[in-house]
């Protein structure tokens, strides 16, 4: 009986054709293991490939469109203000649990003095959880969450309350963007493997209308989501 491998593999080179890249299975690992863009095979609507202020006011449209909240700062020092503003509207207590990852650390969250962070992965009893995005998609408004040893996913779904930071050089305008950015940033470890055990892509607040069709929000994760884009300065 074959393994669960040799039929996925089967049907990618069924899928692919005769090429001469696909003739083995090596052949096919090799090619979903390369880094960079893969060849195009969808069109990208006009909405995809706005770049600069007209991308982030997207993403912004998105976001709100997915009952999600955002807030814009100008600098890395107002986030923190950003932050504990948004709890104190929400009448959250000011603590939270927070993704060890570096690319939160050049942030002075020492600067509100209420706000008591832990940097961890999160428990049940965690109300808040902050977290970094690998990419914030555009198109759609939606967050590309990589797990890792600095990205616990227990952060995307146990809080009740789930605030991301999102820089605007991680703005990409379409999926395919986000999974071309994965494929050439994500780190490969000896056996040539390069994508996380888990990628999360989270719309808006966990909801779900299976019951009775009524809307309940926080059904399977958080019942509020809020973003806080951060001008970095940077083009991606």
């Amino acid at each position: 009986m074959s393994s669960a491998r040799d039929q996925i593999l089967g049907r990618i080179r069924g899928k692919l054709g005769d090429d001469k890249r696909v003739k083995s299975e090596q052949a096919v690992s090799d090619w979903l293991a390369k880094p960079g863009p893969k060849p195009e095979i969808n069109p990208i609507p006009a909405r995809g490939q706005l770049t600069g202020q007209p991308l982030v006011d997207l993403f912004r449209e998105m976001i709100i469109t997915a009952a999600a909240t955002i807030d814009e700062v100008d600098d890395v020092k107002d986030v923190p203000a950003a932050v504990s503003s948004w709890l104190a509207e929400h009448n959250l207590p000011a603590e939270a649990v927070m993704s060890p990852d570096q690319r939160l650390d050049d942030i002075p969250w020492g600067d509100q003095s209420l706000l008591t962070l832990r940097r961890d992965k999160a428990q049940t009893t965690d109300a808040v959880g902050i977290t970094p995005v690998f990419s914030a998609i555009a198109e759609t408004g939606t967050l590309m969450m990589a797990s890792g040893a600095d990205t616990p996913t227990t952060l995307n779904f146990l809080p009740d309350n789930h605030v991301v930071i999102v820089r605007k050089s991680e703005i990409v305008g379409t999926y395919e963007e986000g999974w071309a950015k994965m494929r050439e940033r994500a780190p490969r470890d000896g056996d040539g493997n390069f994508m996380p055990r888990t990628v999360n892509l989270v719309t808006g607040p966990s909801r779900s209308g299976d019951i009775d069709k009524t809307l309940f929000m926080g059904a399977h994760g958080p019942r509020r989501l809020h973003i806080v884009v951060v001008d970095d300065g940077k083009e991606d």
